[in-house]
């Protein structure tokens, strides 16, 4: 029996890099404590096994220490006030398995000519973000009334994906890495991320976040696809962030979504509380949180009062969060994970013979053709 000898250290730490213990490995590989205690090695079968069961490439556990993995696009995360170390290989598989998708449709673009967005980078921190706003705005068509006579959250959220979709960035929303779904993603570790380019600008929404929760992280997004400037975020409305440009995205994504004067406008006097925050999400379509964040902008709310309302409005859209169910039609989740711009595209370069229909399947997450030919279909592409 052949057995490979690899570092026990390079074992604990793809298993940590996995965020899995010791028993839950144990569970499928029997010996596993003997490997990370150096007293026995693995088989070549069993090593490849173990690099598929934690998201590692093989290859980096023959390295004689851990390799230092960093995002590899600017990353404004912060988790309590402090910057989030080691990204998790379901967030690191997400930007990498986005960037391939960006990197190709920026090669079909420039196949058929498409011009540069100008939207893309046409702002800067000395833009006002309520210019900044009103500038979407209307790049978007975006309509506050017509959000606001929206029957739910999700028709409000398509609504908006679809809209930013048409003037040309891509918008992927997802809560699993590519189609697999055992490999769930936290919004406690991101909320999104935008990739900026002038022919390809993509937008990633964590889709296991709440449907309030994600038209907030879209349009923060989008703010930075205006600055020019890609960027890995948590996106967290609590208080001012620290970094400027956060800072600036928060303000005028609040700004687009629930403009300050309109808030104003619809307070009434002597309402409690709770009732305004339920009245005002419904009327915007955002989550209870940015309304909070928008009466204390209002000066309606003091900071002692927003910090404790906050704590514990915070805690409540995490059990609804935790509690919302998946699931849902399969070629729409697809569409909605890779984005129907994206599919488009794809779809019409390989039927036209331009991209391999394996490399089409694997941007897609599919494995059939028949899946394949159905998306075509939802598309308008395919009789």
């Amino acid at each position: 029996m052949n057995r490979v000898a690899i570092q026990p250290t390079m074992l604990r730490w793809a298993r940590e890099r996995a965020g899995l213990d010791v028993a839950a490995l144990v569970k499928r590989f029997p010996k596993y404590v003997e490997w990370e205690a150096g007293e026995l090695a693995p088989t070549i079968k069993q090593l490849e096994r173990f690099a598929k069961a934690v998201y590692v490439p093989e290859g980096y556990l023959f390295l004689p220490d851990p390799p230092v993995e960093e995002v590899p696009i600017p990353d404004f995360r912060t988790m309590g006030g402090r910057a989030v170390v080691r990204p998790s290989p379901n967030l690191l598989d997400t930007i990498y398995a986005c960037q391939s998708r960006q990197d190709w449709y920026r090669e079909y673009a420039q196949q058929v000519r498409e011009p540069s967005l100008p939207f893309v980078g046409s702002f800067s921190l000395d833009t006002l973000p309520v210019l900044a706003a009103q500038a979407m705005a209307d790049v978007l068509d975006f309509d506050i009334s017509a959000r606001r006579d929206m029957r739910t959250w999700e028709d409000a959220l398509r609504s908006f994906i679809a809209q930013v979709d048409r003037v040309g960035i891509m918008v992927m929303v997802s809560g699993v890495v590519m189609s697999n779904d055992q490999r769930k993603l936290d919004p406690e570790e991101f909320r999104g991320f935008a990739l900026s380019d002038a022919l390809a600008p993509l937008v990633f929404v964590n889709g296991a976040d709440t449907k309030a929760a994600q038209m907030f992280t879209l349009a923060h997004e989008l703010a930075h696809i205006g600055l020019g400037q890609s960027a890995l975020t948590d996106i967290t409305v609590a208080s001012h962030s620290q970094r400027q440009i956060e800072q600036w995205c928060n303000q005028a994504a609040a700004e687009l979504l629930a403009p300050l004067d309109t808030v104003r406008a619809l307070l009434h006097a002597d309402e409690p509380l709770p009732d305004t925050l339920q009245r005002l999400a419904k009327h915007f379509k955002v989550s209870t949180l940015v309304v909070l964040r928008r009466l204390l902008d209002a000066g309606v709310l003091d900071q002692a009062t927003f910090h404790d309302v906050y704590v514990a409005e915070l805690a409540r859209v995490k059990q609804l969060a935790a509690r919302s169910s998946g699931g849902g039609d399969f070629y729409r989740t697809t569409l909605s994970r890779v984005s129907r711009r994206f599919a488009g595209a794809l779809v019409e370069s390989t039927l036209e013979g331009r991209t391999l229909y394996r490399d089409a399947f694997h941007m897609l997450g599919v494995r059939k053709t028949a899946t394949f030919n159905e998306i075509g279909r939802q598309l308008g592409m395919v009789l």
